[in-house]
């Protein structure tokens, strides 16, 4: 049998579902591709060059036949640090042009929903790359995902030494629906692929010490930062309360135009 291909963001919040993959218990059985970008998995698997991803969860919107693994997620009950608008305005009702990081369509619609449905506003749009002092350049906010947006989440300032406000959208998310929100899942096209992602998952989190050294010389947070975050902010055993965040995240894409409608959620 051939050994699948799975792939995933090499984002530090991503490590403990991949961790026994590359260095576990479950080493060899699967052929690992790491992308900073999650938005890259995503079209990884829509072209059918991997069997399986970890991906962001509106993208499971845009392919046929999709699975989703349940039990096991990238999300947040609360303050995840590391989806981040930013911005020099005092209040994010003041934002009128965001400068959007479309590594992960899930946060990129997530910042639009929370405009059009809670705040009541549409500002303008742009894609760009993900450079807090680039994006900042030209509007008023920046939409910062993963280690970036986790570094500038705990300093309040970019590279150019400028302060910004920081709202962390899965806390905007709970704020304005009281629920929490998960933003990645493993998916896959072809059903069941022989891998245990929530067996992999666990051993993952046993070695969260080792992990943390991988990723601390590279993100300016401290240790025990980091171990809160992968610990406490990031959860990978969605509840049924997150599940439920995460359908209506999706209707509410739907209502906006941001997906096709209706959305339909398929679990293996």
């Amino acid at each position: 049998m051939d050994v699948p291909r799975i792939s995933a963001s090499s984002y530090s919040n991503t490590a403990p579902l991949i961790w026994s993959f590359l260095y576990g218990k479950y080493h060899g059985r699967a052929e690992v591709i790491l992308d900073t970008a999650p938005a890259r998995s995503a079209e990884l698997l829509a072209a059918g060059r991997v069997d399986a991803a970890l991906v962001p969860v509106i993208a499971s919107q845009f392919m046929e036949n999709i699975r989703l693994v349940p039990g096991v997620a990238v999300g947040a009950r609360d303050r995840v640090r590391s989806v981040c608008l930013i911005t020099t305005r005092d209040a994010i009702e003041e934002v009128r042009s965001v400068a959007l990081d479309t590594s992960s369509r899930t946060s990129a619609a997530l910042v639009k929903i929370i405009f059009r449905e809670f705040i009541g506003s549409e500002p303008l749009w742009t894609e760009a790359k993900p450079d807090a002092a680039a994006m900042l350049a030209d509007n008023d906010a920046a939409l910062l995902i993963g280690d970036p947006a986790l570094a500038i989440s705990e300093t309040g300032q970019i590279s150019d030494g400028r302060s910004v406000n920081v709202f962390d959208l899965a806390a905007l998310w709970r704020k304005y629906t009281g629920l929490g929100f998960i933003f990645a899942m493993w998916m896959s096209r072809a059903g069941k692929i022989g891998l245990d992602f929530a067996a992999a998952r666990d051993e993952g989190l046993e070695h969260i010490e080792e992990i943390i050294a991988n990723y601390i010389p590279d993100i300016p947070i401290t240790r025990d930062e980091m171990r809160i975050y992968l610990t406490q902010n990031i959860v990978f055993r969605p509840d049924d309360e997150m599940l439920l965040g995460m359908e209506l995240y999706l209707k509410l894409a739907a209502k906006h135009n941001l997906i096709p409608s209706p959305p339909v959620i398929k679990m293996l």
